[in-house]
């Protein structure tokens, strides 16, 4: 069985997120959906709100593709993560050159870490490249529609968690 692994904050999940999981479920047997517990940067929703953003939009995508998909909370290395699910794979999304940078930095330190890990990279699609959560909490912050970057349960949360619904 082919496991892969795309790990993230997911502060909130978005339509680009979900993009790649769509994408990255066709790719293996079983995708877990890896929700970093990051203190250092402070999300807005809790563990346990994103874990449930996450599971209600992967309840659909794992009925379309066939694929088991779930979402793990992990608060240790990636690598570690992909050891403790059984992750071959671990599927990474890129929106710009920048990302690709830092990626791989990263995929270097994972690879020598374990070279038995494979990095894949996916291209978000064109709609959805300059989507990120940090702007979609600052849009919706400050008022503005936000309607084309998540979907509409994850907005209504968003908007209540701001005091805007």
């Amino acid at each position: 069985m082919r496991i892969g692994l795309y790990p993230g904050t997911f502060d909130p999940i978005t339509l680009g997120h979900i993009d790649i999981i769509r994408r990255a479920a066709t790719l293996v047997d079983r995708l877990v959906i890896g929700v970093a517990i990051n203190r250092d940067k402070g999300p807005l929703f809790d563990l346990e709100e994103r874990v449930d953003m996450i599971e209600a939009e992967c309840k659909t995508l794992s009925a379309e593709t066939g694929t088991e998909i779930v979402a793990h909370p992990f608060e240790n290395l990636l690598i570690n993560c992909a050891h403790d699910v059984g992750a071959q794979v671990i599927v990474r999304g890129l929106r710009a050159v920048a990302d690709f940078e830092y990626e791989f930095q990263m995929v270097g330190m994972n690879r020598a870490l374990d070279s038995s890990v494979e990095t894949v990279f996916l291209m978000a699609d064109a709609r959805h490249q300059a989507i990120a959560s940090k702007l979609v909490k600052e849009i919706a912050r400050l008022d503005g529609d936000v309607t084309k970057f998540v979907p509409p349960v994850v907005k209504d949360k968003l908007l209540a968690k701001l005091g805007k619904a």
